[in-house]
């Protein structure tokens, strides 16, 4: 059986095939279709949306303590949060097999760093694979759940972007999906609960079974030699591997998958077959700092290879500084004239309105992950800081503790709310920070593909599911001060934001409005503009709405607003801020 799937879709489909039984992450790109092509197999496996990385971590840990093959899956930024469950279950061991799916994320397309996980990998000692195509991704994952159930070990297998979205041909063989059988449970507390005098001998034991899967990895198939010249030898893994066939195909190659533990007597046989050592890899040195400490030399180059994603046009420039056969990679570069087309938000967007008000109120705006970190750039200009998922609240608090003076705002969106803004708001109550958090609630978690949440009311194979109220948390955190207000009106947000930041005690504002695509309301509405009554001043322009365009001059530099009536939503936020009542809602 064959299928063209992407690297997403084959470890979904691996998973199903190895009798995975429970499958928890949170969404985030480029990880996302992992987990919603899993639940494609709803009849042999249970998959859910956890809340955080954290939680789908433990949820994942949970079942492979029960005996169950587990998986969980996350971008790279993800994996930090899930960190604390990790290390400590890499002590414990693994019962059932359990795979943890990194999707790094190199060149930063949808990301706010690029790090590598293959140092965490090693960080944890947590056995790792890298495939470098569907193919092998599917295989791999068949593999990991073996491995980690054979060196009772968690498995990592990363992902980049270009491998996770990319798709190709993938034979599935006879692919059948049913649940594998569980490993009985045994109640043992010396497994389960690390504390000091368990631990040690779990360190001890830890340091045995990374030596045990080191001596495996050099024997494995997943590892393998391509043989040619020998004038040149060159180490590489991933996706790299695939721009190293492309412009170095007559050299002999090293083209590993399993890379923690590094099969370093592998890796020391095949110097000794070749007369020079290449180390071709994505991001960090992370084999290459490795094969230099085993005494083996390196070719040094200065083409960058280490930041941002790599290409095939990166390797030929290499190629043309080691052999100078080759010419340099022509650089592309956009056509001339061509207009930019900066990310916006969606024509009828209730995080608009708010990041407009903002503005207008000049508060400073320590902001999170999500749609809504577009409210920083123009037109709207009103948001200061991004960090990571729930970090607005506490840098608001430290704003407020450092004395900084003015209004200061924490926004975020209900899914990071959830996520990881409870602990946030909850901290700066219990502190007596007076910070003002305004929750942007559409209902979905909106930039990674309209997933739901906790306050959506549906799980993710789309069941029913209790809703939980943001209003309530904060309540029960101790917030006195907690409104709900529409997104959509412009007054009634200036109103309520403006007395929360000039209060003294902490505030909650809950800015509603659903989300125009996930809600299929993009043609809820229609606006126009009375082209006798518009005075051309550019207010509603300072809105930023990609519905509004640039109609006739009427003097140098002035414009009257059009609206594109196959963008226009009907929100009706430009309206309120005409002046002259010039739009009009017309439908």
């Amino acid at each position: 059986m064959k299928k063209i799937l992407s690297a997403n879709e084959a470890v979904a489909h691996a998973a199903a095939q190895a009798g995975c039984i429970v499958a928890s992450a949170y969404p985030g790109t480029p990880s996302t279709e992992i987990l919603e092509n899993i639940a494609k197999f709803k009849e042999t496996v249970k998959c859910e949306w956890a809340v955080n990385e954290k939680v789908a971590m433990e949820t994942a840990i949970g079942a492979s303590m029960a005996g169950a093959r587990s998986l969980t899956a996350m971008k790279h930024v993800g994996l930090n949060v899930a960190m604390d469950p990790l290390m400590t279950f890499t002590y414990v061991g693994a019962t059932g097999g359990m795979v943890i799916v990194s999707a790094d994320d190199p060149g930063m397309h949808s990301s706010q760093n690029e790090q590598d996980n293959r140092n965490l990998a090693k960080f944890a000692r947590a056995l790792l694979l890298e495939p470098a195509d569907s193919q092998e991704a599917y295989d791999f994952t068949l593999e990991a759940f073996e491995l980690s159930e054979k060196f009772s070990v968690p498995v990592i297998i990363r992902l980049t972007t270009r491998t996770s979205h990319s798709a190709s041909l993938v034979e599935l063989g006879g692919f059948n999906p049913a649940p594998h059988p569980l490993i009985p449970y045994k109640r043992d507390i010396k497994k389960h609960i690390p504390v000091p005098m368990f631990a040690r001998g779990h360190r001890l034991a830890a340091q045995k079974r990374t030596a045990a899967m080191e001596a495996a990895s050099a024997a494995s198939p997943m590892n393998r030699v391509e043989k040619g010249r020998t004038d040149l030898g060159i180490v590489t893994s991933a996706v790299a591997y695939q721009y190293v066939k492309e412009i170095f195909p007559e050299f002999s190659i090293l083209k590993l998958g399993w890379t923690n533990p590094l099969p370093k007597a592998l890796v020391a046989d095949f110097a000794k077959t070749v007369e020079k050592v290449l180390v071709v890899e994505e991001l960090d040195p992370f084999l290459e700092d490795q094969i230099r400490a085993m005494g083996i030399k390196v070719v040094e180059h200065e083409t960058e290879l280490n930041m941002l994603e790599l290409n095939a046009d990166r390797l030929q420039n290499l190629r043309r500084e080691l052999l100078g056969d080759v010419p340099a990679a022509k650089e592309s570069a956009p056509a001339e004239g061509l207009p930019t087309r900066p990310p916006v938000l969606c024509a009828g967007c209730g995080h608009r309105g708010v990041f407009y008000v903002l503005h207008k109120l000049g508060a400073t705006v320590t902001g999170d992950i999500g749609c809504y970190t577009l409210g920083a750039f123009p037109p709207l200009d009103a948001m200061d800081s991004t960090i990571c998922m729930g970090a607005s609240i506490g840098n608001a608090a430290g704003m407020k503790k450092a004395g900084l003076k003015g209004r200061i705002c924490a926004v975020l969106g209900d899914s990071t709310f959830f996520h990881s803004g409870i602990t946030g708001i909850l901290s700066a109550h219990y502190n007596g920070t007076p910070v003002t958090t305004v929750v942007l609630d559409n209902r979905i978690t909106g930039m990674t593909g309209h997933q739901d949440n906790p306050g959506s009311g549906k799980t993710l194979d789309g069941s029913p599911a209790p809703v939980t109220e943001i209003d309530a948390i904060a309540k029960a955190c101790g917030y006195r001060k907690v409104v709900t207000v529409s997104a959509d009106d412009l007054a009634g947000l200036e109103k309520v934001l403006a007395d929360a930041m000039d209060g003294d005690e902490g505030a909650l504002v809950i800015a509603y409005a659903p989300c125009r695509i996930a809600a299929k309301l993009t043609k809820e509405g229609l606006c126009e503009v009375d082209e006798e009554k518009c005075k051309a001043c550019g207010a509603c322009f300072k809105m930023g709405c990609p519905a509004m365009t640039r109609g006739a001059e009427i003097r140098p530099g002035a414009f009257q607003m059009k609206i594109d009536p196959n963008l226009c939503a009907g929100c009706k936020q430009c309206s309120q801020i005409c002046r002259f009542g010039a739009i009009k809602r017309i439908r």
